[in-house]
């Protein structure tokens, strides 16, 4: 035997002693497939194996996976063979024609898609809110879906169910400011189209959001726009009830479209029975929340890109002694793929144990 052959070898006995995994992220070439690429090596997933699948449009694009270059795939059904764990990223229609096959072909199912959360045997999930709750879920050999929950859900749920434990909340009224990425690369650069055409008074396109979006506010889109923009307010609503239950309560919700590129922004109002902001603050204070008391720190979309955390202030209500505002923002890609990826690692107790497929 070669001393290639032999290292090739040690090289694979090492593996099936492991824990690694092998992984497929369909729509890799998405705005969420490429957060969920670098979510995965910065959480240092155990991976021995992640295929980037797309369409056709895409195929033999470069992308960089863990400081390695890779090419995009084209979806087959082949390709999700001895796949462990595949994240549909793409869109609504693409998850919905193939998760069955993946699923079939063994793989666990995480979707950041939300085309699955009426699925049979779907759970709409948030880690972060399930440890919050204390929940811990049952290993099922044959998991259903992960629906991975909408990021402003997520947000919502956090900081509400933070200060629901220090002081009941009487009323809870939330303006969300969404941005183009939350419909993907086309929704950014129609956005971008725009605000050039407004400047050189050109007609504007409006395929994606079927109204002016640049230098504009808008509650509602478009006939022609898909999903209307009340549709997505329902999912916030629906998600947050989903992985909050009853423990805190749900929110009056206007959902905004801001002429922004990335990043939710949050004006949340509280009336509570107790409004102290100092013992607010201490409630809010932990994980994946970072408060800010500086002008120069102050959240914005802008100092929330590409963090991790919630970037949050407290301010009293000058009209009102028991209430207070809490104004945030939050990367929308990041936490939609933390989610997804924190619902994959959960849910490794699922497959075969030191074993590669």
């Amino acid at each position: 035997m070669s001393a290639h052959s032999k290292s090739a070898l040690a090289h694979t006995d090492a593996l099936r002693g492991a824990q690694l995994y092998r992984v497929a992220i369909v729509g890799a070439a998405t705005l969420k497939g490429k957060e969920v690429a670098e979510v995965l090596g910065d959480r240092s997933f155990p991976t021995l194996e992640v295929k980037l699948l797309d369409d056709d449009e895409s195929l033999g694009q470069l992308e960089s996976l863990g400081g390695e270059i890779s090419f995009i795939q084209s979806v087959r059904g082949e390709q999700f063979d001895k796949i462990d764990f595949t994240f549909f990223a793409s869109d609504p229609g693409s998850t919905r024609k193939l998760w069955k096959k993946a699923r079939e072909a063994g793989s666990a199912i995480v979707d950041l898609t939300f085309a699955l959360e009426d699925e049979p045997g779907a759970v709409v999930r948030s880690p972060w809110i399930e440890r919050l709750r204390g929940q811990s879920l049952a290993p099922e050999l044959q998991p259903g879906p992960s629906v991975a929950a909408h990021p402003a859900s997520v947000v919502l749920a956090l900081l509400l169910l933070r200060v629901q434990k220090t002081s009941a909340i009487k009323r809870a009224v939330a303006t969300v400011f969404e941005p183009a990425s939350e419909h993907g690369q086309k929704g950014m650069d129609e956005l971008h189209e725009q605000t050039v055409n407004l400047l050189s008074f050109q007609k504007l396109p409006k395929d994606i959001f079927d109204t002016q979006v640049a230098f504009n506010l808008v509650t509602r889109y478009g006939d022609q726009s898909a999903p209307p923009l009340a549709t997505v307010e329902q999912r916030i609503l629906k998600h947050y009830h989903r992985i909050v239950g009853d423990e805190a309560p749900v929110p009056s919700l206007l959902l905004v479209q801001a002429p922004i590129f990335h990043g939710h922004a949050f004006a949340l109002h509280l009336e509570l029975e107790s409004s102290d902001i100092e013992t607010i603050t201490q409630a809010l204070t932990g994980e994946h929340v970072n408060i800010t008391h500086l002008a120069e720190d102050a959240p914005s979309n802008v100092n929330a890109a590409g963090q991790d955390d919630i970037q949050l202030a407290i301010l009293p209500d000058v009209n009102n002694p028991a209430g207070l505002w809490l104004w945030g923002a939050a990367d929308n890609l990041r936490v939609v793929a933390s989610t997804a990826v924190e619902c994959a690692e959960t849910m490794r107790a699922t497959r075969p144990l030191g074993k590669i497929q």
